[in-house]
């Protein structure tokens, strides 16, 4: 799997890391996934939010992924864990395909380890993004 260089922005690390921190006492299961988040936060480079290129996965921003395997092609919008709600396509941050989007760009391909095994998907489109729509605080 090859490691792409991935952008978040100051405001999202600050909420992320502070979600991360407050979580510590959670489930193993949460612990896994925090600590994949934690992974991926680390290697992110840090923009300003005002800064970050229009084409790159925030929190709260709205995308379209391709699964390249089954060829169905999906909506999400990637949220924190307490707006998630999969039947409205709000994907959390903490589920794996949502630790897998963030801060990357649309056209890039993705391979990602799932409960179900090794996904391979492309961002298809970023529809909205907070920072692109001048809101800074979501």
């Amino acid at each position: 799997m090859a490691v792409r260089d991935i952008y978040i922005t100051e405001f999202d690390m600050d909420r992320l890391t502070s979600m991360i921190e407050g979580a510590q006492t959670g489930a193993k299961r949460n612990k896994e996934h925090l600590a994949e988040l934690e992974k991926e936060l680390l290697r992110g480079k840090l923009v300003s939010p005002d800064e970050i290129p229009r084409d790159v996965i925030t929190m709260n921003s709205k995308v379209s992924v391709l699964d390249l395997e089954t060829g169905e092609e999906t909506t999400y919008t990637l949220v924190f864990p307490a707006d998630a709600d999969i039947s409205r396509h709000k994907l959390s941050i903490l589920a794996p395909l949502g630790t897998a989007l963030l801060g990357y760009r649309k056209n890039d391909i993705i391979e990602w380890k799932m409960p179900s095994g090794a996904k391979k998907i492309k961002v298809i489109d970023i529809l909205y993004q907070p920072e692109a729509a001048g809101q800074f605080d979501l």
